[in-house]
Order: C-alpha cells, then structure tokens, then sequence
C-alpha cells in the first residue's frame, strides 16, 4: 500500500480537496477502527478514478473494502491504476514483486482459508495489460506487432533504431523527443532486463499460460518510461534555468508538455523564477540536493499565481485607499483601509478621524501625491497603535498604553522602560487638554513630542541631581569659592545666587546640613534642591539686613557725635537696629550717657582703622567699611576692629541701665499703696508663721492624742453597752415574745407569698405536671417493650391495654383486607411488567424482520446465489452478536441472572467486603471507582446510602481486625477502606457540608484585610523594614537578610509576632466554634462511619485512650 502514495496524492489534489479526506491521520482509526464516516473516502477516491478515465470494470464495491470482503479485488483495482496511471505519465508503476517476497506456510493457509470462506478466486494481475487494451480499442495486431519491434530495437542497442521502431504510428506512442533517444535508449533497456529478471524468478508451471509480455514491455511500460524521461529532462531544463536566473527561458521549460503544468501565464515569468528559486532553496536547507519533481513545481506554480493575483488585487487596494482619502470622507478611508485585499494591519473603525487625518497629511508630503503598500503598511500599524493608546487612556486602561508605547508597532524612539509613569502622567495631561481643545485623539507627533519632553525633563533633574551632589560635596570640602562655583552651575538653576555673599552660603548650608543630619541622626545625609535654595535666599536676607544693621550702628555714633538728641533718639528707634527699651521721656539721658561713653573709648585712644566687626543673627560676623560704607561676611585683611565706634551691646547695655533707672524711679511713684499692702503681707505672713508652728507641734504628737482619745471614747462606749445589757435582762418576758411575733410574721409572709406565685402561675404548672406524666408514661412504655423482666408497676398500667375491643377487631378485618389487595395488585403489576417485556421482544423481532424483508424485496433482482449465501451468512452473524438486551430467551435470562446477582451482592455486604481485600493494592482505587460506586449508584437515594454505609462499616470491621495490628496503621498503612470513605465524603455532599459550615467564617476573614497572621519571624521584620522606607521615603539602615534569631532581637518583630499568634488563636476558635455549633449539619453517613470506626479501634485496641481513639477518627474528613 506505500507505494501508491504518490499516486493517491495526485488523484486527491487534482480532484478531491484534502479537507474532504476524514480521519487524514488515521488518529480515529487507530483509537477505535473504522468508523462508517471512512466509506466517505472510499467514495471520494471512486470519484477520482472515474475522473481520472480508469475503465469501471475494475472498480471494487464499497463493502468490498469496508468489510474487507473482497480485498483481492480492490488490490487488483489498485494495480490496474497504477498500471494505467504509468501509461499516461502521471505516476510510476507498482513493481512486480514475485519472487522478491517469501510467504510462510500458515500465511498462505490463512488466506486461503479467507478466500475460500467468501468464494473469491484471485484475478490474474497479468492480464491487466489486455484489459486495458481491449477498453481502449486498438488494434491488437498492428499494436502488438509495433511492440515487439521496438522490443527486438531495444536489444540491438542502437538509439536511432529504437528510436525509429519508437516513431511507428501502430505503437501509439506521444510525446517523443529525438534529442532524448540515447536516454530512451538505456531506460528502456533497463526496465527490459528489470521485467526479464523478475519473469526468470517465477517458479516454471507447464500447465499455465504463459503471456508474450511476461518478458517482453508492454506498450503502457514503454510509454510510461517514455514519460518518465520526458519528465526528468524537463525538470532538468527547469533547474538549468533557475541557474541561469532567467524568466523567459524558465517559462518555456514550465510549457513542456511532459509536466502537463496547469495554470501557466506568460505574465507571471517572474514570480515563477522568484517562487521555483525559493522552493529549491528551502529544499536544499533541508538536506536534499535533488531537483525539484513535478508536484513540487505544480505547486509553485499554483503559489506563484496565487501570489501574483494577489498582488494585483492589493495594487488595485491601494489605489482605493490613495482615492479615498483624497476624497476626504473618513469612513469611507476606513472601509478601504479594512479590505482584506489590501493585506494591511488591523484598522480600528472608532478611530476613523485619525487615519483619515494622519494619512491625508502624509499623502500631501509624498512626491507623487500618493502613498504606497509599504508606507500604507507602516503607517496603519502605527496609526492603529496610536488608536489602541487613545482609546486606552480614555478608559483608564495604563497597562495597555505602556505596552502600546513600548511596542515596536508603534514606532515611538527614545522610550525608556524607568519614565514609564511620567510618560503616562504626561499622556494624561495631553488627552485632557486635546478633549478641552475638541481634540478627539493625540496624533502620533503629539505621543512622541510627548515621549521627549518628559525624556528632556528627566535629563535636566538628573543633571540637577548631579549638581546637587557637587554642591554637596564643596561644601563638605568648606572652600567658599568651590561652593559659589557649584551653586553656579546652570543645571542647578538656583536663583539669587551672588559673589559677594559666597562665604555666608558656605556657612548658611553647611549649618543646614549639620542640622538635617542630627534631625535625622544621619550623618551622610544631603541638602536638595529646594533646601539649598532656601539656604541661599536666607543668606541673601542676611545679608540685606547685616547691612541695615551696619549703617544703622553708623548712624548712631554720628548723631552721638553730633550732639543732637532729636537725632541721636531718631536713630536709636530704627528697627533696622534692632534696640530694645528706647524711651522717648529719655532721650536726653541717652545722649548723655553715650557720648561719656564715646568719650571714655576717646580717652583709651584711636587706632584710625576703617573696619567695624558686627555680631549679628545666627552667630555670624559682619564687616563694615566706616569709609565706604560697604560691608561682607569675609574678613579683610589685617583687620583691625576700630576703638572709637560704640558696639550694639554697648549701646543697647547704656539704654538697658538708663530705662532701668527711668522704670524704677516710676514704678515706686506709681505703686505706693502697694507697697503699703505688701508690709501688710509681710506682717500677716509672720503670724501664720506661729501658727503653723504650733501646727506642727500638735502633729508631732498625734500619736498620744489619738491614744488619749481612744481610751475615753471606749470607757464611754463600754459604759452604754452594760447599761443597755442591763435593761434588756431586766425586760427578758417582754423580749422573747416580740421576737416570736416578729418570727412569725415574716414566715407568714412568706408563705403567703409563694401561695400567690403558685396561683399566678397556675397554667405553667399544670404543663410541667403533664410534661413530667408524659415523659414517665414514655419511659414506661419503652421499659415495657425493651426490657426483658419488666417492674410489677409498670406492668401494672398497660394490663389494661391487653383486653381487645370492637375496633381492633374491625383494624384487623382492614388489616387483611388490604394485605390481600396489596399481593393482588402485585401480581397484576408482575403480569403487566412480563406482558410488557414480551411486547417489548416481539416489536423489537418485528422492526428487525420487517427491515430485512424491505431489504430482500429491494434487491432481490440483484442477488446472485454466492450473494444469498453471503447474505444469509450475514445474518447468521448477526444473530449471533448482541448483548445481554439481544432479543433472544437465553440472553433475557441472562440478563435476569445479572440482576438477581447485584441485588445480592447490594444487600449482603460480605462478599464485596471481602473480594476489596483480594484487590491488588495498587488495583482497589480503579475498582472502588468503576464498580463499588457504580454499583450503589454513588448512594444517590436513602436505600442505596444505607446500602453503601452496611458495605462501608463490615469492610471497616473486617480490615481493622484481620489487617490493622498497631493503631498507627489507620494513617501510615494506608488502609483500602479507609480511602473508599475519604473518598465518598469528598464528593459534592461531603463539600456542600463542608461549605454551610464554614463559609460564613471563611468569607469574613478573607473579607478582613487588616487580619494579619504571620508567624514567621524574617517575614515579620522584612515587612516591618519595608513599612519603615515607604513612610519616611529613605533607605533602611538595618540590614534586610537577617536570622529568625536576629529578626527576633527587636522588640517590634516581637510586638507583631504576638499580635499575629493572638489573631492566629481568634481565627482558630472562630473554626473550632464553627465547627462543633454544626454538629447536626455533617452528614450522617460521615458520622456513622466514624462511630463504626472508633468502635472498631476500641474493642481492637482497649488500652487505647479516648482522646488518641477521637485523633484517628478525625482521619476520615
């Protein structure tokens, strides 16, 4: 059968679609044989070889092949196709193979009896040839005469005579080519001692008839060898082209008649060659350096039009598409753009303004006004990327307008992966503003001037990032000059930033950063940006108000100098100066006191220098030029501080003395009847003094007044209670008879009391009693019918039960009266169900009878005697089959055997109890699911559970006491029975249990996202460092790998670890409570098998405890 392949493939290509072919990969047929879908193709290669000119003389029947009753006949068919086939030069012919292949004995026997058994004889293969002559109607003589003449050429070895015996007209032969005679030559010769090899194997059989062209070619082989050639050269001119790289030359190899190509269009030269190249290239990549064959250039020619067609098709597109869109109509764009034929990416119709848009632009800047297939190509991919990216943000979607933006597809350059959010950001702000605009999309130069403005932002902060590390760094290094070069660095872009003030910024900064260090106890800490800004705008305001500060000071000594008081006051109240406690009223004694001061600094002597150093704010100094009248924070050189200007603290120390003296002399004027009750205070405050002095004499002897105190309230106490022990004694009568009477009043009471409770109460009482009698009447009762030797008195109150009475005579008349109702509807059912079963047999006997009559009468002009034969034993096999619903007597018994055996083994559990523990191990799950269950139809009704849960509880019984000998097997022995139940509990009753008991408790702590049960130590601490970073916005520390050990070295880990054990214990409480509140809600089977199981262990195991007893138990959940 391989070695029609080739020529079933060329049948079902030129005829039948290989989608046509069912099970092409013969999976169905392999998994479960033939299906009655395969005659489809045996129908579908009936059709090819009519199509194909094959004479139907040969043709098989369906039944021949699908029952496989006539295989001989269809490999018969085979040959004479093959045969036929090789004659018109389409495929080779299949090779003799007698005396090549050795059958053995029981080969042949076995065939023979199955040729035998169908009455087939085997067809003479070598007679094929006539056949196929006669249909085709040639004159045997003439032809027959040809052939051997070219035979006897052959012989001779001489290409131009064989060539000339080729030519005669009587040999019927096409397609010959004079340039090809040597190779003629030599393939026929060739294929003549191949067929004269194979005739000398044959085993010599005087009785058969020999055939002429047993050794000699027949006209069909000579034509077929003919073609074969033909092919071969035309293929190798095809290659030579390929070679050559030539179209036109190509072309005409491609119209050889020997390849019969379909389908060939001048036209299309130079796909061909582009196609054919391709194809043999990958054939060569693929190891085999042949030419290409036949089918293989067919099928290049057929890609090679499909190509080319749809090339034209896509150019016609395109011209469509430059149309539409200079027409402007975006839906119309659209539409054309979404033309299969046009091959284009996916176009998205929402977004029509925006191809629409986008591509009228980019056809205005093309040279020719109009755009091709690539560019087409490229700019929809775009486009619709862009689209996905507007209609991503608009929605809100940024996991998708990050993968569109990263996207090759879309084009965008300069996308870095760590500005993903400023990119989203800034996209956002973009979408908002164009909807603001009336803007449905942002184009793709919007995204992409997008993509780089947020680009050129993160370049300048870093480099702002690098020029505060500079910044940082001169000022740890403490040279001024190297701050100020750093503090003027362009990417910086700090404001206010001036020369003369660099020293006080080294100092302003380097005290800021000292600062934030000991505030974050971080000794690497750094200045930003906006830290190192305010620095400077503080030193800049230092320096304007050192400044005012200076001239001020200037001012003061001058108008000292000068005399003037009015000025002298003037200058002393300037805020620039900042003096405190200037009084108007003293404006004369400032001047005074100042100028003998200035003179004092005169008297000392004057050192001439112009330079005056000011302590300002913040502990830094100023220097002021007296001449100049300028100042700066650094020191000049050789300074000199001058010894005639009056400092701020000399001066602020003479206002201070002289405002002191000025608020004194007022404040005794002012407050004299104060000072009168201030001596008034003092006086009374000397005689509180005394007082308290006599006050802590008294609480020093506490102690013997409180004694002293003590014995005179006893004595008095003790006197009151002999006098009252007297009076009581003398009036003993009169007491003894109160006290009865006050005795008997309150026992009165309270009998009255419970009196009126009983009667308030009268209907709850009555209930009680009737509950308690009835409770007492039960207990009775089930005493009298339980027990073996009943008590006399509850014997004694149901004595009156035993005597019989007119309606229990009556009961047992309905009694019988039913029963006997009962056993006749029985019967009737039993009648009907046998009537019913017997109908039910004869329909079935009479559809399969009336089918087979309507069977006979169709085809009975058709039925030859072998056919009736065949027939009749069809339908002796056919009896034969069928199951245990045949409609026979003996398989119906059967089938009541069956039911009558799994109704005992449902209700004796014993024989399933014991034939599980003669399972093989590894076999008793298989078993449990395909039979045990089955059997009890997975307990879907009460009778089938109790059933099942009788199985369950003797198999239990059975194993712990014939297989369990250590209590510890029930979990490590893996005991069959065991699984059976965990494996019936587990099922949707054992889950839906499980659901309403927990599920509530379940939901409410996955519900509670704050609940945190950690109990791992590393987990704890890795989560508490984490926590840490993301609330102070800096770097940890403490090291992040650490030990449980040292994790639990810190006292947080510890505070969390125990708050984790303390929600750890809640959540198991609320499952235990959950739990043990429903008990009612487990399944009774569940808990059945439990108590069977603990019963089994205790009594296997007595010395066992309950509680290890209720641990094994609990492994059946």
């Amino acid at each position: 059968m391989e070695s029609t392949l080739p020529t079933r493939k060329l049948l079902l290509t030129k005829v039948v679609s290989l989608k046509k072919i069912y099970d092409r990969e013969q999976t169905r047929y392999k998994a479960t044989g033939l299906h009655f879908r395969h005659t489809d193709n045996v129908i579908q290669w009936l059709n090819a070889m009519d199509e194909i000119g094959l004479p139907k003389i040969f043709y098989p029947e369906t039944t021949d092949i699908y029952d496989r009753k006539n295989m001989p006949r269809c490999i018969y068919c085979i040959h004479a196709l093959s045969l036929y086939l090789f004659k018109l030069g389409l495929a080779p012919q299949i090779q003799d193979l007698y005396g090549k292949v050795d059958f053995t004995e029981e080969e042949i026997n076995n065939m023979k009896t199955e040729l035998e058994k169908y009455g087939i004889q085997m067809p003479a293969f070598s007679k094929i040839g006539g056949i196929l002559a006669n249909e085709l109607s040639v004159d045997e003589a003439a032809l027959h005469a040809a052939v051997i003449a070219i035979n006897e050429a052959i012989d001779r070895r001489i290409p131009a005579d064989t060539f000339a015996a080729l030519k005669n007209p009587n040999a019927m032969l096409v397609n010959l080519e004079e340039s090809l005679a040597s190779t003629y030559q030599d393939v026929l010769y060739q294929a003549k001692q191949d067929k004269m090899t194979n005739a000398k194997n044959r085993t010599e059989n005087s009785d058969r008839e020999r055939d002429v062209y047993e050794e000699l070619l027949t006209q069909a082989e000579i034509q077929g060898n003919i073609n074969k050639v033909n092919t071969f050269s035309a293929l190798a001119s095809i290659d030579l082209a390929l070679e050559q790289g030539t179209a036109p030359a190509l072309f005409k190899a491609l119209q050889s008649p020997a390849l019969g190509l379909r389908g060939l269009q001048q036209q299309n030269s130079d796909w061909y060659l582009k196609q054919l190249l391709s194809d043999r290239q990958q054939k060569r990549e693929r190891g085999q350096a042949d030419p290409l064959q036949k089918e293989e250039v067919q099928s290049s020619v057929d890609a090679a039009n499909s190509a080319a067609q749809q090339y034209q098709r896509r150019l016609a597109a395109v011209a469509a598409i430059n149309a539409a869109i200079q027409k402007g109509v975006a839906e119309k764009t659209v539409l054309e753009l979404m033309n299969p034929e046009a091959q284009l990416p996916q176009v998205y119709p929402f977004a029509a303004d925006l191809y629409q848009k986008e591509l009228a632009t980019l056809q205005q800047q093309s040279p020719e006004h109009s755009l091709t297939h690539p560019e087409l190509s490229v700019a929809v991919e775009m486009l619709s990327s862009v689209a996905l990216i507007n209609r991503a943000l608009e929605s809100g979607d940024m996991s998708t307008v990050w993968k569109q933006l990263s996207s090759s597809v879309t084009g965008l350059t300069n996308v870095e992966e760590e500005n993903c959010q400023r990119y989203l950001d800034e996209l956002m702000k973009l979408k908002a503003q164009a909807h603001a605009e009336n803007n449905e999309f942002i184009t793709w130069n919007d995204i992409q001037a997008c993509v780089d403005h947020v680009n050129l932002v993160v370049q300048e902060e870093h480099e702002r990032i690098l020029a505060i590390g500079l910044i940082n760094e001169a000022l740890d290094e403490g040279d001024a000059q190297k701050t100020l070069r750093a503090l003027q660095i362009p990417a910086a872009k700090l404001e206010g930033v001036l020369a003369q003030v660099a020293q006080h910024y080294q100092d302003t900064l380097i005290r800021a950063k000292r600062e934030k260090a000991q505030e974050t106890q971080d000794e690497s800490a750094v200045l930003w940006l906006d830290e190192i800004q305010g620095g400077i705008w503080q030193s800049n305001k230092d320096t304007q108000e050192a400044e005012k500060f200076a001239l001020g000071i200037f001012a003061i000594n001058e108008a000292v100098e000068s005399g003037d008081v009015g000025r002298t006051l003037s200058a002393l109240r300037s805020p620039d100066v900042g003096l405190y406690g200037v009084i108007p009223e003293c404006g004369e004694t400032y001047q005074s006191d100042l100028a003998e001061a200035k003179k004092k600094k005169l008297a000392a002597g004057d050192n001439n220098s112009k330079w005056v150093k000011h302590w300002v704010k913040g502990g830094y100094y100023y220097y002021h030029n007296l001449e100049t009248q300028e100042g700066g924070w650094d020191e000049p050189p050789d300074f000199v501080q001058n010894s005639q200007e009056l400092s701020r603290e000399e001066i602020q120390s003479s206002i201070s003395g002289v405002t002191a003296a000025y608020n004194r002399e007022q404040l005794w004027l002012a407050n004299e009847g104060l000072i009168t009750k201030l001596q008034a205070c003092c006086r009374g405050y000397l005689v509180r003094q005394e007082f308290r002095s006599r006050m802590n004499f008294l609480k020093k002897q506490v102690p013997a007044i409180t004694c002293i105190q003590s014995q005179w309230r006893g004595y008095k106490q003790k006197k009151a209670y002999q006098d009252r022990l007297a009076y009581l004694r003398s009036h003993k009568d009169e007491v003894v008879k109160i006290q009865s009477l006050a005795r008997m009043h309150q026992a009165r009471k309270r009998y009255r009391d419970r009196l009126q409770y009983f009667r308030d109460h009268i209907n709850d009482i009555i209930k009680i009693q009737a509950f308690i009698r009835a409770n007492k009447a039960r207990d009775d009762y089930k005493t009298l019918i339980s027990a073996d030797d009943p008590p006399m008195i509850v014997v004694r109150k149901f004595v009156h039960l035993l005597d019989q009475s007119d309606q229990d005579f009556q009961e047992e008349l309905d009694l019988m009266k039913m029963r006997e109702e009962v056993i006749t509807l029985i019967r009737s059912n039993q009648q009907l169900e046998n009537d019913l079963n017997l109908m039910d047999i004869k329909i079935g006997l009479l559809v399969k009878n009336k089918i087979t009559l309507q069977d006979v009468v169709s085809h009975s002009k058709k039925l030859t005697k072998k056919n009736k034969e065949q027939l009749s034993d069809m339908m002796m096999i056919n009896k034969q089959k069928g199951g245990l619903k045949a409609l026979s007597k003996e398989k119906r018994e059967k089938l009541e055997a069956y039911q009558h055996l799994f109704y005992l083994l449902q209700t004796n559990p014993t024989y399933l109890a014991k034939l599980i523990f003669q399972m093989p191990q590894n076999k008793s799950t298989k078993f449990m699911d395909s039979v045990i269950f089955t059997l009890y139809n997975y307990a879907s009704n009460q009778r089938e559970e109790y059933l099942l849960l009788r199985l369950f509880k003797t198999a239990l019984q059975e194993e712990i006491k014939s297989k369990v000998d250590q209590i510890q097997e029930i979990v490590t022995g893996n005991p069959t029975v065991i699984k059976m139940v965990v494996s019936f509990n587990r099922g949707a009753r054992g889950q839906n249990a499980l659901r309403q008991m927990l599920a509530p408790v379940v939901k409410e702590i996955m519900d509670d996202k704050s609940l945190n049960i950690k109990t791992d130590p590393v987990d704890i601490y890795k989560s508490w460092v984490n926590q840490m970073e993301s609330q102070t916005g800096e770097a940890s520390k403490l090291p992040y790998d650490v030990t449980p050990e040292q994790a639990l070295a810190h006292e947080e880990v510890k505070t969390r670890l125990d708050n984790s054990i303390r929600n750890m214990r809640t959540v198991t409480d609320k499952f235990l409570s959950a739990i043990v509140s429903s008990v009612d809600k487990i399944p009774y089977g569940m808990r059945f098998i439990a108590k069977v199981l603990k019963d089994s262990l205790h009594e296997k195991f007595p010395d066992a405890g309950e509680d290890e007893l209720l641990k094994f138990c609990a492994f059946l959940q």
